[in-house]
């Protein structure tokens, strides 16, 4: 992996402030949406509205069309090993478990589901952390 530009990553300009002011509005929706219906709320929330965000702001800077199907096709990759959370989580939960203990043990597994995804696709010559 080259060296990150933290520079370039966190010089904002007016544009970005806009985008922020939009992603953060779209999150607060889904979440008052959530106060008077949960399974709305739920369906918004599994639309991939954030990748569509961002893949609206990235075609708007100019990034070309490889760029896109690269962070279409990584989005997909990467939503994989997030999945079983949405099934533990909930069981975790309704068994007694806490919300901040179950949430951190979810994070963990699911670190632990990536890289088990991250090893398995390079076997399929598929890499999603190229060195």
């Amino acid at each position: 992996m080259s060296r990150i530009p933290w520079q370039q990553i966190f010089s904002f300009t007016p544009a970005d402030l806009v985008k922020l002011f939009l992603s953060a509005a779209i999150i607060v929706i889904v979440n008052k949406v959530q106060l008077v219906n949960d399974r709305l709320s739920a369906l918004l929330i599994a639309l991939p509205l954030t990748s569509l965000v961002a893949m609206v702001w990235m075609h708007q800077a100019g990034q070309g069309s490889e760029r896109l199907a690269n962070h279409a096709e990584g989005t997909f990759w990467f939503v994989l090993p997030t999945l079983p959370m949405f099934l533990i989580l909930p069981w975790m939960l309704r068994h007694g478990w806490g919300f901040w203990t179950a949430l951190a043990a979810n994070c963990v597994l699911t670190v632990g589901f990536f890289w088990l995804t991250v090893f398995v696709l390079r076997r399929f010559g598929i890499d999603l952390m190229p060195k």
